[in-house]
Formats: C-alpha cells, structure tokens, sequence
C-alpha cells in the first residue's frame, strides 16, 4: 500500500485521531441543526437531502464553518475552500468510500434516530 501511494498527495475528507490507545474516524455527523451551516457567511455550505455539502465556489475560506463544528469535522484543504465528509454523494456507489474501504469493518453507514 505505501509504495503505491508514493508521490500521491492524499488529502482525506475525514481525520483518524487516536485517544488512548484507540482509533477513531472524526467525520461529519451531517446535524439537524448544523452550526456549520448557519455560521456559513456566504452560503457555500448548504444541506440537501440531510447532507451537508460544501459549494467550492462559494466558499472564502474565513473558516467560521471550521470554528463552529462541534466535532472538528470541518477542516481547511490546499486550495482554500473547506472540505468535510459529503458522504460521497457524487459517485454512483452509494456507499460512502471509506465504509468500503475500510479492512476491518469498523466503518459503518446507517440511518439514525
């Protein structure tokens, strides 16, 4: 997996973190009521569909949608904009990709009360 990952910028839309001895995925919880959302100054971040999605055009980068996640899921990317996890809506799967991926299975996707 690393040598074919060499040279490849990866710029994940999730964290893992570690606390304790164990690892955990830090990811967008897609809020009800997300702070995100509202504290977006330009409208760039938006919900569809109960996903939140970020509109890379809109965005300018003042970050307040970074700052006002309770959970750290919101993060600065290279060229600016914000990224977050969109459940990867674009692609035809309909799985997000690191549900998929994941090797042990400790990446789950469902429908919560």
């Amino acid at each position: 997996m690393a040598r074919a990952l060499k040279g490849i910028k990866i710029n994940p839309k999730i964290k893992i973190e570690e606390k304790d001895g164990i690892s955990f995925a830090v990811s967008c919880r897609h809020c009800r009521e997300p702070l995100c959302v509202k504290g977006c100054i330009t409208g760039a971040l938006t919900v569809c569909d109960g996903v939140i999605t970020v509109d890379r055009n809109r965005c300018v980068s003042c970050y307040t949608c970074v700052l006002s996640c309770p959970y750290g899921a919101v993060s600065p990317s290279d060229d600016g904009a914000v990224q977050k996890c969109e459940l990867c809506v674009k692609t035809a799967e309909g799985t997000p990709a690191c549900v998929r991926g994941c090797p042990n299975n400790a990446i789950v996707f469902e429908e919560r009360e």
